[in-house]
């Protein structure tokens, strides 16, 4: 089985506001996008290949409503509370916090935990403290990933080494799934592989050679979940990493990198085609 994967990021916000939102006003922004890919999607075989979206919150309930029935396409949240509303006991008192309940309520099925982006927010906050430990990292992860579960999501489950960390990235790994993993239904996850020193203008991505190596050694860690490349699938690579066979899919987030960059409908249409060619 394939996964597909798309993070919309903030792309939401308008490019008066500095933003990449070209395409729709804020308020049909979620629907847009659903009814511009769910009837081409439909045509590919459920039995080869899933599809996920990952949204701002903002644009959940709209993004739902406009799945027709029977859509291929799984609405999901951009991370959760690592503490939860349960029957008989705390009944909502999260302020600010966007729990798993909340999340499975509105009509997510799945749930993206531990982006770099993520990860990098929360160290900052710890260093602000006067720490930086990854490991509390990883435990505060780990949190997340049981409520998510709890709640009946699926998880897509982020992991990476940045420029630091890249001649121990075996150790890094270990740690972020051993304890980020730590007594979690692994079948509901899924990981992704980020390679944090690859993101970002004027730098080199990895090359097949080196996704495989890391995607094989994730599998025999993790006992063999599924591996999807979380480095940005798009047009330029998505051949090369459908030859590589221990990926099983990608993570798609902006689809066009110079001019107006931004996401486009019509363009992610186009990377899925070219990958699910390959594959």
């Amino acid at each position: 089985m394939k996964h597909i994967y798309l993070n919309l990021k903030r792309f939401d916000i308008p490019s008066e506001f500095g933003g990449v939102n070209r395409i729709a006003p804020v308020d049909r922004w979620g629907r847009y996008i659903v009814e511009n890919i769910q009837e081409e999607l439909a045509s590919y075989d459920s039995s080869r290949v899933d599809f996920t979206l990952f949204f701002p919150e903002l644009h959940l309930l709209d993004a739902v409503r406009s799945c027709k029935e029977g859509s291929r396409l799984k609405i999901g949240s951009q991370g959760v509370h690592r503490q939860d509303t349960s029957i008989g006991g705390n009944f909502g008192a999260f302020t600010c916090g966007r729990t798993a309940n909340a999340m499975k309520a509105a009509g997510c099925k799945a749930v993206l935990i531990g982006h770099c982006e993520e990860r990098k927010d929360k160290l900052e906050i710890m260093e602000a403290a006067g720490t930086g430990d990854t490991d509390a990292v990883n435990r505060i992860l780990n949190q997340e990933v049981k409520a998510a579960i709890a709640a009946g999501l699926e998880v897509l489950y982020c992991i990476g080494e940045n420029a630091e960390e890249q001649d121990r990235w075996q150790e890094v790994l270990e740690k972020q799934i051993r304890i980020g993993l730590d007594g979690a239904d692994f079948h509901k996850v899924t990981i992704a592989y980020e390679p944090i020193w690859a993101i970002g203008p004027g730098k080199i991505p990895p090359d097949a050679p080196y996704i495989q190596k890391i995607a094989a050694y994730v599998k025999k860690i993790s006992g063999g979940l599924d591996v999807v490349y979380g480095g940005g699938l798009k047009k330029d690579n998505a051949k090369m990493l459908a030859s590589i066979r221990e990926i099983d899919g990608g993570l798609i987030a902006l689809t066009r990198f110079s001019g107006e960059i931004g996401y486009y409908p019509d363009e992610y249409l186009e990377i899925i085609r070219t990958y699910m060619e390959e594959s």
